[in-house]
C-alpha cells in the first residue's frame, strides 16, 4: 500500500510538474511527509485512509474523506475561521468527546492500549494527559501511533496530548558538560522564583515547550500560578511563591516561553511547532486553604480570604498570564482549583467549587477579564465523593447533584473540557438537561463555542497538518546537553544561602568533610498509572528503612576528602529535608472521639496548636455533622524528627568545628529549631546535590533569594492569615539577619542587588 501511494504521487508529481505543482512526498516509516513550496509540511499515515488533494498547485489533507477542501482543511486559512468550519461539521457526540480529558496515561512502550483505543473511539476523546513515558524514543513512537490512529477516525482531528511539570531533577544525578539526559533537569517552580529573574523562567519555558513538543505533547498542565500566601499548603513548591508581583512575572515569563514560537518555527502569531499550549492554574487562586489544608481532599475543601486580598490571588493571572509580552497575548486556557473560595460570590451567593461558580467563571474571568480561552475543571471534580479523607473525588458544594448534573452546571458556568472523565456519556446526559431547559438551538450553540475554543489550539500548533514526529530528531533534541547545561545553570542560580557565620564558606578544596547519614524509613511505593499528579494505586511495599550516605560517596569525593568520624574532620556537612508535616486530618483522632482535624506543622519538634483558632472560618461537609474544623490544643508530629536530631548530634560531635547544613525545601519552614547549631545554612529547591556541592565547594558563588517569609515560630503562622502575602514576624539569626522574602547572601554579605530593590 505504501509503494502503491508513493508511486501514484511520485507519478502525478511528473505529470503535473508543468501544471504547477509544489509539492513532493517522502516517505518517513512512521507517516508520510509532504513538503511544498511556500506551503505546509504536512504529515499523514498510509494506514489512515486519508488521501492528499491538489489545488492551486498546493497538497491538503482530506482528513474528513469528502474528496474536496474543506475550510478545516486548509491551511492558508485562519485558524479561527478553521476552528468554527470543523466545529460546525461535528456530531455533538463528536464534541463531547473533545470536552474529555483523560486520567492520567502511563506510556511504558509505543504501542496503544486497548483502554486507550476504547476511549479514542468510542468516546470520541482527543486530549490524553500523558505521565510517565519509557524514554523520549517510546513517547515519540506512541505519539505518531495515537496520531495514525486517530486520523483515520472521523474528522481526522488529531490528538493534543498533555503533560503535567517532568523537568525535576534527581538529588543524585550527575551532570556532566557534554552529557544528554531523558529529559533537562531544572530546579521547582519555586527554584526558579528564587532567581527572582523572569528570564530564567522564560528560557525554561522555550526550552521544556521544545522538549515536550518532540516528546509529542503539545499542552502543558501548567504554570501553578497561585499565590501561596499559606505557608503550610502542601503544593507551595510547586508556586512561585507567596509574593503577586514577582508570582507575575515568573507567570508571564512562563508563558511566554512556553506557547511563543520564533523564526521558522513559527505559523502565525507567533504560534507554530515549538508552542505548547499552557493551562494556567489555579483560579481564583489555590493558596489560601485554610489552615494549609489542601482541596483534594474533603478536609481542605474551603479557601479562606480573611485579608480580602483575592485581587492579590488573581494578579498572576490578570496582569501576568493574561498581559504577555509575546505575540500569542495571553495563555489558551486555564484551570480552576477544586476549593470553595469561601464567601466571594456575592451575587448568587453560591458556596462551590471555584469550577461550579457561575460568578467566578462567567461572570468574573469570561466578563470582567475578556478571557475567551479553553476552562478545564481540575481532575475528579464531577465524582461522588464517599469519605473525608479520599483523594481525588472533589465534588465541592455540588455533592448533592447527580454526575450529569455537576456537567451541566459545569458547562453553564463556562467550563469548556472535565479533566480526569474519559467517558462521554454524561456529557451527553448534560446536553440533553439543556435542551431540554434552553432549546436545542441554544445548546448546540453552547456547546460548538467550546469546540471552537478547543480546536484553535489544536490549529495553532500545527497539529492538523503534521502531527507525526521524526524519532531520530526527538532523541536528538530531549535532554540535548544544550539544554542540560541551561537547567544546571538554573539550579546553581537557585541556591539560597542564608547564613555563613565568620565566613566559613567556601570551603576550601579537598577540605576534610564528615557526611552523616541519613535514616532512609521503609515507604509503600505505588504502580499502575502513576505520574505527576496521578492517584496512586497498588501499594507495593519497599526494602527495609536503612541508613545510607545523603550523596554519593564517589560524588562528595570529586570536592572534598571525605572522612568517617567527625573527629577527623575539618568540617561537617548535614543534608537534610524540610520538617514532613502531614495533611492537617487525622481518622486517627475521629475514632477518638475527636473531629479528625489536626494543625501541619513547619517545625521538626513535636507541636501544640495553643494559638489557633477556637472556631474556624469555614467548615462543613455531608459527611459531617459539625462546622467547626478548629484543631486548637491538639499535638501533632512530624515524620523526620530524626532530622533535627542529626543536626544537633553533628553539632556536639563537631564541638567548635564549623557546621554547614544544607536543607532540601518545599515550604516555609521554623529555623529556631537548629540554625543556632550551623555555621552556615543553604536552601535548595529540588536541585541536584552536585549543584550545592558547587556552591559550597566555592566554584559557584550563591545568588538566589527567598521567594517566601520564614516564620519566627508557629505561633506567627497560626496567626497570620491565610490569603494575605508576607504577614509574618520572619527568624532572625544568630548573625542578626532577618530571613525575610527576598532575603540571600553571597560571598560578600547579604545581597543588595536591582532585584531586592524590585521586588521587596
Amino acid at each position: 500500500m505504501k509503494f502503491r501511494i508513493l508511486g501514484c504521487a511520485a507519478m502525478a508529481a511528473a505529470l503535473l510538474s508543468s501544471c504547477g505543482q509544489k509539492w513532493t512526498s517522502e516517505d518517513k516509516g512512521s507517516h508520510i511527509e509532504v513538503t511544498q513550496k511556500k506551503g505546509a509540511t504536512l504529515g499523514y499515515s498510509s494506514k489512515s485512509g486519508v488521501q492528499i488533494l491538489t489545488k492551486g498547485g498546493y497538497a491538503f489533507k482530506d482528513l474528513n474523506r469528502n474528496g474536496k477542501v474543506d475550510i478545516y482543511e486548509d491551511w492558508r486559512k485562519p485558524a479561527q475561521q478553521r476552528a468554527e468550519d470543523l466545529a460546525s461539521q461535528m456530531t455533538i457526540e463528536q464534541i463531547a468527546g473533545l470536552m474529555l480529558y483523560s486520567a492520567h496515561q502511563a506510556v511504558p512502550t509505543e504501542e496503544i492500549s486497548e483502554a486507550q483505543m476504547k476511549f479514542l473511539t468510542e468516546d470520541n476523546l482527543r486530549h490524553v494527559l500523558v505521565t510517565r513515558v519509557g524514554s523520549p524514543e517510546i513517547a515519540a513512537k506512541w505519539s505518531n501511533n495515537v496520531q495514525a490512529y486517530v486520523e483515520g477516525i472521523g474528522l481526522g482531528i488529531p490528538a493534543n496530548n498533555s503533560s503535567d511539570p517532568r523537568h525535576s531533577a534527581g538529588e543524585n544525578v550527575e551532570y556532566y558538560v557534554g552529557s544528554n539526559g531523558d529529559i533537562s533537569y531544572w530546579p521547582s517552580s519555586l527554584g526558579i522564583a528564587a532567581t527572582f529573574d523572569p528570564a530564567v523562567m522564560e528560557q525554561f519555558g522555550k526550552i521544556a515547550s521544545e522538549e515536550y513538543r518532540a516528546l509529542g505533547i503539545a499542552t502543558a498542565l501548567s504554570p501553578q500560578i497561585d499565590i501561596a500566601t499559606e505557608p503550610r499548603w502542601s503544593r507551595f513548591n510547586g508556586t512561585f511563591g507567596e509574593d503577586p508581583d514577582l508570582s507575575t512575572d515568573m507567570a508571564r515569563a512562563y508563558v511566554d516561553g512556553f506557547q511563543t514560537s520564533e523564526g521558522d518555527a513559527e505559523i502565525d502569531g507567533g504560534w507554530g511547532f515549538h508552542s505548547v499550549n499552557a493551562m494556567i492554574k489555579h483560579w481564583p487562586g489555590g493558596g489560601a486553604g485554610e489552615a494549609g489544608r489542601d482541596a483534594h481532599y474533603s478536609f481542605g475543601k474551603y479557601a479562606v480570604f480573611p485579608g480580602g486580598r483575592l485581587a492579590d490571588h488573581m494578579q498572576p493571572f490578570t496582569e501576568g498570564a493574561f498581559k504577555l509580552n509575546g505575540k500569542t497575548g495571553m495563555a489558551t486556557a486555564v484551570m480552576p482549583y477544586y476549593t470553595i473560595s469561601t464567601g466571594i460570590d456575592t451575587k448568587n451567593g453560591e458556596n462551590v467549587g471555584n469550577a461550579f461558580s457561575d460568578y467566578l467563571i462567567n461572570d468574573v474571568l469570561r466578563g470582567e477579564y475578556g478571557f475567551e480561552g479553553v476552562v478545564c475543571t481540575d481532575w475528579g471534580v464531577t465524582k461522588d465523593n464517599r469519605a473525608v479523607n479520599s483523594f481525588g473525588t472533589t465534588s465541592w458544594g455540588v455533592e448533592h447533584l447527580t454526575v450529569a448534573e455537576r456537567h451541566y452546571k459545569l458547562i453553564k458556568a463556562g467550563v469548556d473540557m472535565f479533566g480526569g472523565n474519559n467517558d462521554k456519556g454524561p456529557v451527553l446526559e448534560a446536553y440533553q438537561m439543556g435542551v431540554d431547559e434552553m432549546g436545542e438551538e441554544w445548546m448546540r450553540a453552547r456547546m460548538e463555542k467550546t469546540a471552537v475554543r478547543l480546536l484553535l489550539n489544536v490549529f495553532r500548533l500545527g497539529l492538523f497538518e503534521n502531527p507525526y514526529l521524526d524519532v531520530e530528531q526527538t532523541k536528538a533534541t530531549v535532554g540535548n546537553p544544550d539544554f542540560m547545561k541551561a537547567g544546571y545553570e538554573a539550579q546553581l542560580r537557585s541556591i539560597v544561602m542564608l547564613k555563613n557565620k565568620g565566613g566559613v564558606l567556601p570551603l576550601a578544596e579537598k577540605a576534610k568533610v564528615y557526611v552523616p547519614e541519613v535514616w532512609v524509613a521503609p515507604r509503600a511505593a505505588f504502580r499502575g498509572n502513576a505520574g505527576a499528579g496521578a492517584r496512586p494505586q497498588q501499594p507495593q511495599q519497599q526494602p527495609q528503612g536503612h541508613w545510607e550516605l545523603p550523596v554519593q560517596a564517589e560524588t562528595l569525593a570529586k570536592y572534598f576528602t571525605l572522612v568517617k568520624t567527625p573527629a577527623e574532620a575539618d568540617f561537617a556537612i548535614v543534608f537534610v529535608d524540610a520538617p514532613a508535616n502531614g495533611t492537617g486530618y487525622d481518622p486517627a483522632d475521629v475514632a477518638k472521639g475527636g473531629n479528625g482535624y489536626m494543625p501541619i506543622s513547619l517545625q521538626y519538634n513535636d507541636y501544640t496548636a495553643t494559638h489557633a483558632r477556637e472556631v474556624s472560618l469555614a467548615g462543613g461537609d455531608p459527611l459531617e455533622s459539625f462546622t467547626n474544623r478548629s484543631y486548637k490544643g491538639k499535638t501533632v508530629k512530624t515524620s523526620n524528627k530524626d532530622q533535627l536530631d542529626l543536626i544537633l548530634k553533628t553539632r556536639k560531635q563537631m564541638g567548635s568545628k564549623p557546621v554547614i547544613v544544607q536543607v532540601d525545601v518545599n515550604r516555609p519552614m521554623v529555623m529556631s529549631e537548629f540554625e543556632a547549631a550551623a555555621d552556615a545554612i543553604l536552601f535548595g529547591f529540588n536541585v541536584q546535590k552536585q549543584a550545592v556541592l558547587d556552591v559550597l565547594s566555592g566554584k559557584v558563588e550563591p545568588t538566589g533569594l527567598l521567594p517566601m517569609q520564614l516564620p519566627a515560630d508557629m505561633q506567627t503562622v497560626e496567626e497570620q492569615l491565610e490569603d494575605v502575602t508576607r504577614d509574618m514576624r520572619c527568624h532572625v539569626d544568630s548573625e542578626g539577619n532577618t530571613y525575610d522574602f527576598a532575603f540571600g547572601m553571597n560571598w560578600k554579605g547579604v545581597i543588595n542587588d536591582e532585584r531586592v530593590a524590585k521586588y521587596k
